[in-house]
């Protein structure tokens, strides 16, 4: 009797802690990754030649952050991820065209996909959640849009600077609203 006590308190302990999405490295790490990143992206748009002003064609997604600041812990989490993510693939892309130091692209990069795999890692069993199509959708139309288009030209690059900055603010703050929650 007191094995089946002692086996439902672990249990329960377990569970509670998986569900609470208790995560020591968000709560101390991420923003100062955050930080370098955004720190980054300043160092580029420093580094950039003059660049002649592009229209944004594809319009920012404030209505997925509005929806996913409703939604639960766990998909504020899988959405920051994906956020990231998406992030790195457009880094990934052909930047030679832009004045960025090969080293500054991989320093984020770098710190990018650390942040998106130490977050994955919070959301633990939580973490086969579909993808939001939208987001993807949305970073699929600056890929083309904006990149393919513009020939990855320096000035599409410095839109998708641009964008990665406030995408990385609002992750910022999604992060925060979690942290704040527990």
């Amino acid at each position: 009797m007191m094995n089946r006590i002692l086996f439902a308190c672990l249990f329960l302990t377990l569970s509670t802690e998986s569900s609470s999405l208790s995560c020591r490295w968000m709560d101390h790490k991420f923003r100062q990754h955050n930080e370098e990143t955004l720190n980054l992206l300043d160092t580029m748009a420093k580094n950039a030649t003059n660049t002649t002003e592009v229209e944004v064609t594809v319009a920012f997604p404030n209505h997925l952050y509005h929806q996913v600041s409703k939604s639960s812990a766990e998909d504020k989490l899988a959405f920051t991820v994906q956020i990231l993510e998406e992030v790195a693939a457009l880094f990934e892309e052909d930047h030679s065209s832009a004045s960025w130091e090969d080293s500054t692209v991989r320093n984020l990069l770098n710190i990018v996909n650390k942040q998106a795999e130490e977050l994955h890692s919070c959301i633990g069993s939580h973490s086969h959640k579909k993808k939001t199509t939208k987001l993807h959708m949305y970073f699929k139309r600056l890929s083309h849009h904006i990149l393919k288009e513009m020939g990855h030209s320096a000035e599409a690059w410095e839109v998708i600077r641009k964008e990665t900055k406030a995408h990385l603010m609002r992750a910022e703050q999604l992060a925060s609203s979690l942290h704040t929650a527990q």
